[in-house]
């Protein structure tokens, strides 16, 4: 089984993610360098954070062209929690910034969305919260039953991208919890911070 690329751009928690990884027994590499990154047989893109700053992160390390020809060349690549979002085409977070767009969709605040309906809701969702899994066929899923608990932190959720979503979280709102176009996926919530049922999350993405 070839390595999974983990993208260290200077956001997201890379130690519980790799630490996960090497707990299931597959072989990762927390990489900057893009050579790594070709070589690799998948991609996480990690986050947490403002997506404004990780994006001019992301830029900085001229890592997009690469990530962007890997994706294109049918390389398996799943986003995690804001590494999620960042796969969407833009976010209002804080302004207006342009995303990867691997998937068709924006990222909005939630509090406004909560406000707006008369609910009273504490953000960030930050907690254990069920996936209602809406759309067979998600590989990633394969071992991922309705109804189980995964952990969220998050202020931000996608919107518009109802096409791609896989399972949904309920928070008053309705979160996009998984989200995936071909060989590209993404957890809002932190699969390596949910037990088991995250695990098997990424036991999945890594027999892709």
């Amino acid at each position: 089984m070839s390595y999974v690329a983990v993208i260290d751009y200077g956001v997201g928690n890379l130690f519980s993610l790799a630490s996960s990884l090497k707990f299931l027994g597959i072989e990762s590499v927390v990489t900057s360098e893009p050579e790594v990154i070709t070589g690799a047989g998948k991609i996480i893109l990690p986050g947490v954070g403002a997506f404004g700053d990780a994006m001019e992160k992301l830029r900085d390390t001229g890592l997009i062209p690469v990530i962007k020809k890997e994706v294109s060349a049918g390389k398996p690549l799943m986003g995690i929690c804001l590494g999620m979002q960042m796969l969407l085409e833009k976010s209002y977070e804080y302004g207006e910034h342009e995303g990867l767009g691997l998937i068709k969709g924006s990222v909005r605040p939630m509090a406004p969305d909560l406000k707006a309906m008369g609910l009273d809701y504490k953000v960030p969702h930050m907690g254990w919260n069920s996936l209602e899994i809406t759309r067979g066929g998600c590989p990633i899923l394969k071992a991922t039953r309705d109804g189980e608990h995964m952990y969220f932190v998050h202020s931000f959720y996608g919107c518009e991208c109802e096409d791609s979503v896989a399972a949904w979280a309920d928070y008053g709102v309705r979160v996009p919890a998984v989200v995936y176009s071909g060989n590209v996926f993404g957890c809002q919530f932190h699969p390596e911070k949910s037990g088991r049922a995250g695990l098997s999350i990424l036991k999945a993405f890594s027999e892709l």
